[in-house]
C-alpha cells in the first residue's frame, strides 16, 4: 500500500485511544496525515495509546459519540476528509453487564457520527469498523460471506449489526448522490502488542506471562478468524484511500485471514507458550460465563478480488511479532520504535 496518498489528508479516527486505533494513529502520522481523534478517554487502566507517542502528534480531542452536538461541533471545526469511526464499547462480556450503554454507544454513536458526516461537506471517505460477529451464527463450517444475515446473539455483538444497519440506511437516505463513499470493514479477531483489554486471550496471556503464572483458558475449543492488529488497520485504510478515489468501491467487506489462521483458542495460546518460553503452561477452566459463538469464519474472497489484497502475516508471525512488542514493554523499552519497526516489517512484506 501507498501511505503516501494520506500525507496532508485530514482523517477523523473516533476510538483513536483503542487498541486498534492506537496502532491507526501511528501509520498515519507517520504517513504525515493530519489525524484528529475523538474518544471517550474514559478508561483508567493502562493503554496502548498513552505509552506509545502518538498524543503530541494529532489532535486529541476529548468527546462522547452519544453526544451529537458535539460531534457536530469538531467536524464543523475541523473539516475532515476521511472518517474512520472505530469508537464503541468492544467487549462482549460487558455487554452482557451493561447492555444499555452497549446499544447507546454502538447503535447510536454510529447515527451521531452519520449525521455530522451528512452535515459536515469536506467528508468524502466513511468507513464503520464492525466485526465479524455481526452474522447470524449457525456454527458451519464454512465463512459468512457480506450478504449473509446480520443477527449477532448477544448485546455486543447485536448492537453491532444495527450499526451496519443504521450505515447501510444512511447510505441509502442520504449519500445515494455519492458526496461522501460509505463503507462498513468487518474483521475477525485481532492481536498485537498493546491489547490490555479484559477477557480477551492474548491480553490474557500477556499477563499471566509476565507474572508467571498459568493461563486461564476458558474455551479452548472455540474457533476465530486471529489476524495481527496491523491487517486490519492497513485493509481499513486501504478501503477508505479507494473509495475516496473512486465510490464504486464502496460497500461491505469482511477483513479476516486465509483458512489456515482461523485456530481453536487452544491452539492459539500453544503458540503463545511456545514462543514466550520460560516454561509458560496453559490450564483450561470454563467458568460457566454467558453465550459466545463456538466457530465462526469469515469468508473474504470479495475483499481479495475487488483490491487484489492478502494478508500478509500468518498467526505464528502474529504471536511472534505480539511476544516481542510484550516483552519489551515490560522490559521498559521503546515500545513506540517497536510499533514503528513492526510497521515497515508488514509493509516490506517481512516474514
Amino acid at each position: 500500500m501507498d501511505l503516501s496518498f494520506f500525507k496532508n489528508k485530514k482523517i477523523l479516527i473516533t476510538g483513536h485511544t483503542g487498541f486498534k486505533g492506537s496502532w491507526m494513529s501511528v501509520v498515519l502520522v507517520n504517513a504525515g496525515a493530519e489525524v484528529i481523534g475523538y474518544s471517550s478517554c474514559s478508561k483508567t487502566e493502562l493503554r496502548l495509546f498513552d505509552i506509545c507517542n502518538v498524543k503530541d502528534q494529532l489532535t486529541h480531542i476529548k468527546g462522547d459519540i452519544r453526544d451529537l452536538q458535539h460531534l457536530i461541533d469538531v467536524f464543523s471545526e475541523h473539516k475532515p476528509e476521511i472518517v474512520i469511526h472505530m469508537a464503541a464499547q468492544p467487549i462482549v462480556r460487558d455487554s452482557y453487564k451493561d447492555p444499555v450503554t452497549t446499544y447507546s454507544t454502538n447503535v447510536m454513536g454510529t447515527v451521531n457520527v452519520l449525521e455530522a458526516v451528512r452535515q459536515t461537506h469536506s467528508v468524502r471517505s466513511f468507513l464503520n469498523v464492525t466485526t465479524d460477529k455481526v452474522y447470524e451464527n449457525k456454527e458451519w463450517e464454512w465463512g459468512y460471506r457480506e450478504n449473509e444475515p446480520l443477527d449477532g446473539f448477544d448485546p455486543y455483538s447485536n448492537s453491532k449489526s444495527c450499526s451496519e444497519l443504521v450505515t447501510h440506511s444512511y447510505k441509502n437516505s442520504f449519500f445515494a448522490d455519492g458526496r461522501v463513499a460509505i463503507s462498513t470493514a468487518r474483521a475477525g479477531n485481532v492481536i498485537g502488542g498493546g491489547d490490555f483489554a479484559n477477557d480477551r486471550i492474548i491480553p490474557d496471556c500477556v499477563r499471566a506471562a509476565i507474572k508467571g503464572e498459568d493461563i486461564i483458558v476458558r474455551n479452548p475449543y472455540s474457533t476465530r478468524p486471529y489476524q495481527h492488529v496491523l491487517e486490519p488497520v492497513f485493509a481499513y485504510l486501504m478501503i477508505a484511500a479507494k473509495q475516496y478515489e473512486d465510490n464504486k468501491y464502496a460497500g461491505y467487506y469482511n477483513v479476516g485471514p486465509d483458512d489456515r489462521d482461523c485456530y481453536q483458542t487452544g491452539t492459539l495460546v500453544d503458540l503463545f507458550t511456545k514462543h514466550w518460553g520460560c516454561g509458560l503452561k496453559w490450564v483450561c477452566r470454563y467458568d460457566g460465563g454467558p453465550h459466545e459463538a463456538n466457530f465462526l469464519k469469515l469468508d473474504c474472497s470479495k475483499l481479495k478480488s475487488t483490491f487484489g489484497w492478502r494478508p500478509r502475516w500468518d498467526l505464528e508471525t502474529a504471536i511472534i511479532r505480539t511476544v516481542e512488542w510484550s516483552k519489551s514493554w515490560d522490559s521498559g523499552e521503546n515500545v513506540r520504535a517497536v510499533m514503528d519497526k513492526q510497521i515497515a516489517e508488514y509493509l516490506n512484506g517481512d516474514e
